[in-house]
């Protein structure tokens, strides 16, 4: 398991009053039709920061699979782009102790206050990095959401770590510094 999650899910009794099976239980018995639903819940009625309500609601979402098993299941068959992934992370994780990474089904969110990325294994041979800018005109390196949607405003393809460049690394930044 990530070392940042980990922590997160150590810390969640004490920060929001409740273990994440606590949690999780509670959940199971309500019915939420949308994920920010059940994230506006927690945070509204038990006063549970975005980043911990977004988790717990992952979590309980994927009750038997862990974040390694996950994250393992989006590149199997994509090993090859394993490489990118942890050096998107890599890049992340320097920011500071307040970014959170949430393995979902099919894509990895990156979370401050708010998602700031989303990172996806595309296809066999590309990651899509979605970032979300405040007014940012696109380029042709840094193309529209596309199948993003609302969660993110751009996305960046990569097909090799050299892509990780100063470029990418001041758009990671810009992003995270956007979702304070």
């Amino acid at each position: 398991m990530d070392k940042a999650l980990q922590t997160m899910i150590d810390n969640m009794p004490e920060k929001t009053g409740k273990s994440l099976m606590e949690w999780k239980k509670m959940l199971k018995k309500m019915s939420f039709s949308k994920h920010s639903e059940a994230v506006n819940f927690l945070k509204k009625e038990h006063n549970v920061t975005h980043g911990f309500a977004n988790t717990i609601v992952v979590l309980s979402k994927e009750e038997n699979e862990s974040p390694i098993e996950l994250v393992k299941s989006q590149y199997d068959g994509k090993e090859n782009l394993l490489a990118i992934y942890e050096g998107l992370l890599a890049v992340v994780k320097e920011f500071g102790k307040d970014v959170t990474i949430t393995p979902k089904k099919t894509s990895v969110s990156i979370i401050r206050k708010k998602q700031f990325a989303l990172i996806k294994p595309a296809t066999k041979t590309r990651i899509d990095l979605g970032l979300k800018f405040k007014d940012k005109p696109t380029t042709e390196r840094l193309k529209n959401s596309g199948p993003f949607g609302t969660m993110c405003t751009h996305r960046v393809t990569l097909t090799n770590t050299n892509e990780i460049d100063n470029e990418l690394k001041k758009w990671l930044l810009e992003s995270y510094q956007n979702a304070d």
